[in-house]
């Protein structure tokens, strides 16, 4: 590992062989640019947009390279109400969208020349939110062609403690001089798709439905939720089937059937485009669909997987 200052602000940097990875650890544990050495130059595989806010306090709506979603994704509700939910002692608790880790301090635990361990420093925002005694720690294993991401939930408290927690990578797209979306297709071995109401309820979405390839420039494809997946694995690229990009969700060949993966842009001209593999949908502590519990004294893990081979 390498560490260096960008505009006065601590980061960490990890080359190895053609890919070289820039992360902000200890703001928000973002992995802010992966970036593949090509004939032409170089390749950015996550989009970061270049003069991005570093501040503690921005850091996490920047719309760029990976987000950590925890303990909760998306948006939550409780009895009506937005950005809340309730734990099984039927309390009312804040939830920011995304959770509160995005924009957390984390400390790096320990580091290597292919990995890095951090933790979440938790506080008192986080404590209003989420007031239970745990540790989240983040592994980060940096390959060549190839990125694993460990979440690590360890349930130090008296009581099962709940969790759904995701990444929001922003994938460059499209990475080819002279192509457009509409050159790029994404396969999802999903058998259920869905919206998220403003209520907060699921709501089945039909219009992919049975989709094998669903092309970038598909208006449907944003804010898209999938579950029941066939597979962990999902791949997306140009349209002649090269250099294609493949995410595994979890560890299992066939994930449980609430396992998500969530498609999102912000407009038709944003340079990326976001591939997200999340534990369950949003909104979990309410429905219950892919929420988990972790026993006390257990420590439950979220593997995520990043592939250029």
């Amino acid at each position: 590992m390498q560490s260096f200052e960008e505009n006065g602000v601590p980061m960490e940097r990890w080359k190895v062989g053609a890919s070289t990875y820039e992360t902000c650890l200890t703001r928000g544990a973002r992995l802010m640019r992966w970036k593949l050495d090509v004939p032409t130059g170089h390749r950015e595989i996550l989009f970061w947009p270049e003069g991005a806010p570093m501040e503690l306090d921005k850091i996490g709506h920047v719309r760029g390279g990976n987000p950590i979603l925890f303990p909760f994704m998306g948006r939550n509700y409780a009895d009506g109400e937005k950005f809340a939910w309730k734990a099984a002692d039927g309390v009312k608790r804040p939830m920011p969208q995304h959770g509160f880790a995005r924009d957390a301090v984390f400390e790096i635990v320990e580091s290597g020349p292919k990995y890095a361990v951090v933790r979440l420093v938790q506080d008192e925002r986080g404590r209003s939110c989420y007031p239970f005694a745990y540790d989240f720690r983040i592994r980060f294993d940096f390959l060549e062609l190839f990125l694993r991401i460990t979440f690590e939930f360890e349930n130090r408290d008296s009581k099962p403690l709940p969790w759904c927690a995701g990444h929001h990578f922003y994938f460059t797209l499209p990475w080819h001089a002279g192509l457009s979306r509409r050159d790029y297709v994404i396969k999802i071995p999903s058998k259920k798709q869905w919206r998220h109401a403003a209520d907060g309820k699921l709501v089945p979405f039909a219009e992919l439905k049975g989709a094998s390839e669903i092309g970038f420039d598909n208006p449907h494809l944003s804010d898209c939720i999938f579950t029941n997946l066939k597979s962990a694995t999902l791949s997306f690229g140009p349209k002649s089937g090269e250099e294609d990009i493949t995410v595994k969700v979890g560890e299992e060949a066939i994930p449980g059937s609430w396992a998500t993966v969530v498609t999102w842009t912000a407009d038709p001209e944003a340079p990326f485009y976001c591939v997200e593999p999340w534990m369950g949908p949003p909104n979990s502590p309410e429905h219950k669909n892919g929420l988990r519990f972790a026993e006390p004294g257990q420590v439950d893990t979220f593997v995520t997987e990043v592939s250029l081979m």
